[in-house]
């Protein structure tokens, strides 16, 4: 199947495009950086995903997963509103079978960063939206991480005592990784074929104890 990917230059969106390749797909990636993966039936499309002029001509899509998404920083123009930029333009069409927001478990609790966490909200609303009006094709859901081991939590994930305090926080004493993270994408995107306009969170239970634990 075609497969388009935000966000896969690295972190969930790499992890996410080399495990779908792995299983035989062509993946498209868009990213404002270049290309980290060298794979034959890979093509990356280096842009941002906030300006719809740059976005390419590409074949029907049957997988969108929305990943690209970034913290305190244009967080709603990039989060949610990219999100429904490429959604729309690729999504929106006979051909697809399935459309996967990343969201996040700050959606569900909104601990974090006041912008993250609207943007956050604001897909989980978005994704309904969506399955509602893709239902006679097929499913969309949105996966609500909660900690997920990739460079974009570098600043907790290598401070000892922030680090001490979130895992006080998560009843499984530990958090997601990418791999994991992309068997949950890849299950929800190519398995499922019934379950649609869901918000799933996926946290460990840490949205259970939802302080926002950051550095000063």
């Amino acid at each position: 199947m075609n497969v388009l990917i935000t966000g896969t230059s690295s972190g969930i969106g790499k992890g996410c495009a080399k495990y779908f390749l792995k299983n035989g797909h062509k993946v498209y990636g868009f990213d404002r950086k270049e290309s980290t993966i060298e794979h034959p039936d890979y093509k990356h499309y280096c842009l941002d995903i906030r300006d719809k002029e740059m976005y390419p001509e590409l074949p029907p899509m049957q997988i969108v997963i929305n990943n690209a998404g970034v913290q305190n920083e244009d967080d709603i123009d990039i989060n949610l509103k990219g999100t429904i930029a490429v959604t729309e333009h690729y999504a929106v069409q006979p051909e697809i079978r399935s459309v996967i927001m990343i969201g996040s478990a700050s959606g569900h609790t909104g601990s974090e960063f006041p912008e993250y966490a609207a943007s956050k909200g604001g897909v989980l609303s978005y994704t309904k939206n969506v399955a509602m009006r893709i239902a006679p094709y097929q499913a969309c859901n949105s996966l609500d991480f909660g900690g997920v081991m990739t460079e974009l939590n570098k600043p907790v994930m290598e401070d000892e005592k922030l680090w001490n305090a979130i895992m006080d926080l998560t009843p499984l004493k530990r958090w997601m990784s990418v791999e994991e993270a992309a068997e949950w994408i890849y299950f929800m995107a190519v398995q499922n074929r019934f379950c649609t306009g869901q918000n799933i969170l996926i946290d460990g239970l840490e949205a259970g104890n939802s302080n926002f634990i950051w550095p000063e």
